[in-house]
């Protein structure tokens, strides 16, 4: 987790207020987001859908730092992100958030267990702290007897799984997913979604979770989607 503090106990870990976001076409401008707003608090799950080109991907990249609105502010951990330079804002989104993508993006050569160790010694640790916790998180997904295989010898189901660990791996307060079940069969979009929900339960996590599957989306605390440029809860 990282140094960024703003001492305020029960914030919203995530946080966008009022934001705004357009794009240019040729003479046409198109008004994706505007004024949309929403928070997620500590070991919260909400489920964001929608049809295709309502925003939720221009949402989902705005509240993971990766694009900054037209206009509005987003808040991680109680921290203005509008209000940091850009190495800042580096640190925090490389720090404080977590993404799950529906392609698991593993590095292949590397085994479940090593591919979890990797984003915690970019950050400074040492191997056998990162192993340790890396055995940890394994063992929350399920898969320590899997530790040593490399992704090409994992099921789809468990490749994911392995990608949920990688996720939280540093400790985030934000976790992010972008259609996390979205390549795999019921059933185990069922078992990883278990996996999801578990780990952020325990970790104290906000989740915010991109999805077409209705069935997961009611397993959230709350659904939110997009109509006019604006976040709405549907239930």
């Amino acid at each position: 987790m990282s140094d960024f503090q703003d001492g305020q106990e029960n914030a919203p870990l995530l946080e966008l207020r009022d934001v705004s976001q357009s794009y240019s076409q040729g003479t046409i401008n198109l008004d994706v987001l505007m004024g949309a707003s929403l928070n997620v608090l500590a070991g919260e799950m909400k489920a964001l859908v929608g049809p295709s080109g309502s925003g939720k991907t221009t949402l989902l990249n705005i509240a993971g730092l990766l694009d900054p609105p037209n206009a509005g502010d987003v808040f991680i951990g109680g921290v203005n992100a509008s209000k940091l330079s850009p190495s800042k804002r580096g640190l925090l989104r490389r720090n404080d958030i977590g993404f799950v993508f529906q392609f698991h993006r593993l590095l292949p050569e590397f085994s479940a267990m090593e591919n979890i160790m990797i984003p915690q010694m970019l950050t400074g640790l040492d191997r056998d702290e990162a192993a340790t916790r890396a055995d940890q998180l394994l063992g929350m997904v399920g898969l320590q007897a899997r530790a040593d295989f490399r992704p090409g010898l994992l099921s789809g189901g468990e490749q994911q799984r392995v990608a949920i660990a990688r996720s939280v791996a540093n400790a985030p307060r934000v976790l992010l997913a972008d259609e996390p079940t979205g390549n795999l069969d019921p059933d185990t979009a069922k078992d990883v979604f278990y996996h999801l929900s578990a780990i952020t339960r325990a970790t104290g996590t906000a989740a915010l979770v991109v999805t077409h599957n209705q069935q997961l989306a009611l397993n959230m605390d709350s659904i939110l989607t997009i109509e006019g440029g604006k976040v709405i809860s549907i239930g």
